[in-house]
């Protein structure tokens, strides 16, 4: 923990697909996800146009492990994932001819499924080399066993075959216990190294997929050209501090002082920032707290008085009269009308 506060806060973002398997994870365990995690869930819609700043994701796995008391929650997610949650880039790789396609094709789209430290590859006697550098910064260990976990597990639902490594290396510090790493992985894991990598036999990527079609494959490749030509050259700051304001309003009033610090800017820059693209601090802010609330009402689980909690207010009558001030009815009112909606 300490190696990473000392460095260089990771920069980059993962694509909304990428974050929405997270809730799902919760919520099939009881959890109410978007309460526990203080945002909402990604909208399946957006096909992963809306992207999280990997510090934010980090956050979001950490607060899952601690309510789960699961330290190995980036190897259990990342067992959980399909080519579905990955949306055209998923489809895009279960429709090519083989494992070695699918991974140019990685390559190739990387920032449409990861865009943090890029992904090089390079070919050693009869291995295969993929590597993560720290140009990006660490992004930490849940960050990145998902990520690898990931990989392997949309090659191996793409083959129909456990995909085995001939070794896999992580730049974070060794866990107390690496024998889950090497029960799950089946080879050899390394920690404290100067990259994250993983090596495997060259043919492997010969190795068929189950589901190749050319046509589908030349239709899928334009769309995640399109895709990729609208990605922002850097990470978009208004969603960056979209998520700030959603994570820190459970704490209380979230200030444009505190935001930007998390931000590490000024607040003269942050105010600047918003107004360029026509954003007002506190409209934004309030539009968050009613989308919050939104979700939350949304969920039968949670009591008024919680919900208010989440927002950061300490009364219910507080938020009872915020709510209205937004939505034009009470709270109670809104769930009703949701769950009215819901019946039909």
């Amino acid at each position: 923990m300490h190696q990473i506060i000392a460095e260089q806060q990771p920069r980059g973002v993962v694509p909304s697909t990428y974050v929405r398997l997270l809730y799902e994870y919760l919520e099939q365990r009881g959890v109410a996800a978007a309460a526990l995690l203080g945002v909402p869930a990604p909208e399946a819609a957006d096909r992963g146009s809306l992207r999280y700043p990997v510090l934010a994701w980090r956050g979001l796995l950490q607060r899952a492990a601690d309510h789960l008391h699961d330290p190995l929650l980036g190897l259990h997610l990342g067992r959980t994932i399909t080519a579905a949650h990955f949306g055209v880039m998923g489809y895009v790789l279960l429709a090519c001819p083989n494992l070695g396609a699918a991974l140019a094709r990685t390559m190739q789209y990387q920032r449409l499924l990861y865009d943090v430290n890029p992904m090089r590859s390079t070919l050693e006697g009869s291995d295969l080399l993929l590597e993560w550098g720290v140009e990006q910064g660490r992004p930490g260990a849940l960050v990145d066993e998902c990520a690898i976990t990931a990989l392997l597990q949309l090659a191996h639902n793409a083959t129909g075959q456990r995909i085995v490594a001939t070794e896999i290396r992580f730049v974070n510090p060794a866990p107390a216990d690496v024998r889950p790493y090497r029960d799950w992985f089946g080879c050899p894991v390394l920690f404290d190294q100067p990259l994250t990598s993983i090596r495997f036999p060259q043919a492997l990527l010969g190795l068929p997929l189950r589901q190749p079609d050319t046509v589908l494959l030349n239709v899928l490749e334009r769309q995640a050209d399109a895709l990729l030509a609208q990605l922002p050259p850097s990470d978009d700051f208004e969603q960056a501090v979209r998520r700030c304001i959603a994570r820190l309003v459970r704490e209380g009033q979230p200030e444009l002082e505190l935001v930007a610090n998390e931000l590490h800017v000024s607040a003269r820059t942050l105010h600047r920032r918003l107004a360029a693209s026509g954003v007002n601090f506190r409209e934004l802010r309030e539009s968050i707290r009613l989308r919050l609330a939104e979700d939350y009402l949304a969920d039968p689980r949670l009591q008024l008085a919680e919900i208010a909690q989440l927002l950061g207010y300490s009364e219910q009558s507080a938020f009872t009269r915020a709510f209205r001030r937004w939505s034009g009815q009470a709270p109670y009112a809104f769930r009703l009308q949701l769950l009215s909606s819901a019946a039909r």
